[in-house]
């Protein structure tokens, strides 16, 4: 019996220092100290023995079970050691390898100069209104002065949802909103998407972006007007900006004008931006009908105010120097990087 348990013993150490694995590791201590194994299997026949033979052999089988059992973990130190120093050379990282660019993002040139108008106009005290896109028509026609039977109202002119809702052609319907709900005086701009029916082509789009402005207060006059558009001229666009008014006709305004600015690329000598003419046509603008204030509850003998509009895309074509509207919206990386 004792010199099996020898042997048993050697076969085990014989094994064991074969290993090249955790897995063949555990087997073996299966294979030898487990509930089934060879060294158990010794223990359950000690039954078996004479009574003077019983505490020899238990012993030496709780000798052997201990030393193959420190033997063993000591081979699962070594092992596990092994394995991580492997690892670790085939995950090891070079730091001195350039790391992979990282793609930043920025603001799309419509939303900067959406953003940049905000910040001047908030410097200037305005408040910013927002509205709904689809909107009423009595807000985005009759509130504004623009009867049934008028141009703007043509269904080749505007998108309609149905004879009472449209996709607002402008975001004047929010200054009417606001006029509505709030007292003079107001002082506001209204960025916003806005719809009309055009044909895609480089000046013109279905859909484009519009800030309007508008001011409602005792004693505003149209110098009043002029001096916020030069303001916001020679802040957006230069300081040597100059701004000149037209003549012209819009239903919610009166008296209306065209404003134009000087180009800022040639300073109005004529060039290419401005094709020749040294002005730029900029924006819409004029004092508020009174029909306009008397719609939304405001005495037209007691306050006056002025509005204006323009084209987001308009102001980007400008500043940037961009000869065609749809590459704002082809989402080319290329022509984005610019911006």
């Amino acid at each position: 019996m004792e010199e099996s348990i020898i042997q048993i013993k050697e076969k085990a150490k014989e094994e064991i220092a074969k290993v090249e694995d955790l897995k063949q590791l555990d087997e073996i201590r299966v294979k030898y100290l487990g509930k089934k194994g060879e060294l158990t299997a010794v223990l359950k026949g000690i039954g078996s023995l004479a009574p003077e033979e019983r505490p020899i052999i238990g012993e030496l089988v709780n000798k052997v079970r201990d030393e193959l059992d420190e033997l063993i973990k000591q081979n699962v130190n070594i092992l596990s050691k092994k394995i991580l120093i492997e690892k670790m050379k085939k995950e090891k990282i070079d730091v001195t390898i350039p790391s992979k660019k990282q793609e930043i993002g920025t603001l799309h040139p419509i939303n900067k100069i959406i953003k940049e108008v905000e910040e001047i106009f908030l410097g200037m005290g305005y408040c910013i209104a927002d509205g709904p896109e689809v909107e009423k028509a009595i807000y985005n026609f009759d509130k504004l002065n623009t009867p049934i039977g008028h141009p703007a109202r043509d269904l080749q002119d505007t998108f309609y949802i149905n004879e009472d809702i449209v996709l607002r052609s402008q975001t004047s319907p929010v200054q009417v909103r606001v006029m509505e709900e709030q007292k003079p005086p107001i002082k506001i701009i209204c960025p916003g998407k806005v719809y009309r029916s055009d044909s895609v082509d480089a000046t013109h789009s279905p859909v484009f972006h519009q800030i309007e402005g508008l001011v409602i207060d005792k004693d505003v006059s149209m110098a009043d007007l002029k001096g916020t558009l030069e303001m916001f001229a020679k802040k957006c666009l230069g300081e040597k900006t100059r701004i000149r008014f037209r003549p012209h006709h819009f239903p919610f305004t009166e008296p209306s004008a065209e404003a134009d600015v000087s180009c800022f690329v040639c300073g109005g000598k004529g060039c290419k931006v401005c094709k020749g003419e040294g002005w730029i046509e900029l924006l819409g603008c004029g004092m508020v009908h009174p029909n306009v204030l008397r719609g939304c509850k405001i005495n037209p003998d007691e306050y006056s105010g002025f509005a204006f509009g323009f084209g987001v895309e308009r102001i980007a074509m400008a500043k940037y120097g961009i000869d065609d509207m749809r590459l704002l919206y082809e989402n080319d990386v290329r022509f984005l990087k610019q911006f």
